[in-house]
């Protein structure tokens, strides 16, 4: 089936992206001074974004620290459980965190259980021999099968089906090179994604009007700008905004967890904050990938790359078509194949960062690093700021048009500020 190549040919790229970036040499993991629950973030930004892959990671990075934070809350109950209550005060954290993350991954990274192993084998080494040792490492395996059982029918096993069949009309998201032939295609990806169970959210609160109209001035202004400044070779991006494309073109939750990742370490944050931060972080990207694909297979509305080269059928005077315009990202990386609105690259920053926000405020300095652009490091002062590149970066590329990412800000943020309100401090 067209899905199950394409899955096979974003996980290869996934794979050869990350370990040419970071994966082979541990570039990008937890500074000195984290701590068990940072550290296995820190190994799971090295397995996870290969197996189970894009997208799928989310879900993955949120069933992960969710087992993470109810195995700590089972030793001290500073915050509300996730899914279960667990008590066993004495416990060892860091075989807790240990045995949790390393059940987890296991069961959802298969092809890295080698690497898994060998990192809980040192972890639990690490560990004084005794009661509190095994306490926690049971304590660990009840919130890691707790999680696990809890995400099991939650739709992901069917989310690649219906098979998405384009209808030929002007706005409607047809399929994207290399996806749009064989060997790759044709095909679009996750088309039911949307259907599986949020970790947080209700979908129903943050749904979105839609992209703009095709006769309207708002999308020709959209086209117009996309077609000028997301082109292979534009005249009018700016070395810097080229870099800002290539940059942030890694998929989410890969960067935002390394951002996360970073600020827990440099604020100090002890095990059971970042504990909490960490699953609200994941369960809004990942509730920020199933809200956003709900929406964009409702909407069905076409990449710049097919409006563009089909402008003169889209009804609107201020349009015109170019029929061999390529985007920036199309040569140097892919065209995700799924539709355009919303960015949902857009939605998991501002998701992301909103959690962020509402825990260290908005004003952070840190730097970022990437897997697609290896060797850059860009340094931002404000998250808003780091959140608001990061969608920019997807019109730079010429991949989204302006109006979906300005609307999966919006949504993001909103699914952001529902998530923060979640696990509360208890004592």
């Amino acid at each position: 089936m067209p899905k199950s190549r394409i899955l096979k040919a974003l996980a290869a790229i996934a794979a050869l992206i990350f370990v040419n970036g970071a994966g082979a040499t541990g570039e990008f993991a937890s500074p000195h001074g984290g701590n068990a629950v940072t550290r296995w973030n820190s190994i799971a930004l090295e397995t996870l974004p290969v197996d189970p892959g894009l997208i799928l990671d989310s879900r993955a990075f949120a069933i992960l620290h969710a087992a993470i934070h109810d195995a700590v809350n089972g030793i001290s109950h500073r915050y509300q459980p996730y899914t279960v209550q667990l008590s066993a005060s004495g416990a060892s954290v860091d075989a807790a965190v240990a045995a949790a993350a390393h059940d987890v991954l296991v069961a959802l990274s298969p092809s890295q259980q080698a690497k898994v192993e060998i990192a809980y084998a040192s972890a639990l080494l690490a560990v004084p021999e005794g009661p509190a040792k095994q306490a926690g490492i049971q304590l660990g395996k009840q919130s890691a099968a707790a999680n696990l059982t809890r995400r099991i029918g939650d739709g992901a096993d069917t989310s690649t089906g219906p098979v998405y069949v384009p209808n030929g009309q002007p706005g409607d998201y047809d399929f994207t090179p290399p996806f749009d032939v064989p060997p790759l295609g044709p095909g679009a990806l996750f088309p039911a994604w949307g259907n599986v169970t949020p970790f947080a959210v209700e979908l129903s609160q943050h749904q979105l009007p839609g992209p703009d109209a095709l006769k309207s001035a708002a999308y020709a202004r959209d086209v117009n700008e996309v077609k000028s400044i997301g082109r292979l070779d534009s005249v009018t991006r700016t070395p810097e905004q080229t870099d800002i494309a290539l940059f942030w073109f890694e998929f989410s939750p890969m960067g935002w967890n390394r951002i996360a990742n970073t600020i827990l370490v440099q604020q100090r944050t002890d095990v059971w904050r970042s504990a909490r931060i960490l699953a609200l972080v994941n369960f809004a990207l990942a509730d920020g990938y199933i809200a956003g694909f709900d929406a964009k297979y409702h909407f069905r509305f076409w990449r710049p790359y097919t409006a563009i080269r089909k402008a003169n059928a889209d009804g609107n005077d201020s349009t015109r078509a170019d029929p061999n315009w390529l985007p920036l990202q199309a040569p140097a990386f892919f065209i995700p194949p799924v539709p355009d609105y919303p960015s949902t690259h857009s939605v998991l920053g501002a998701a992301a960062t909103e959690v962020l926000i509402r825990n260290f405020g908005d004003r952070v300095s840190f730097n970022v690093v990437s897997t697609t652009l290896p060797g850059v490091i860009r340094h931002f002062d404000s998250l808003t700021a780091a959140a608001r590149e990061n969608g920019q970066s997807r019109i730079y590329g010429g991949i989204h048009f302006r109006h979906a990412v300005h609307d999966g800000l919006r949504q993001g943020k909103g699914i952001g500020r529902e998530v923060s309100r979640m696990l509360p401090r208890v004592d």
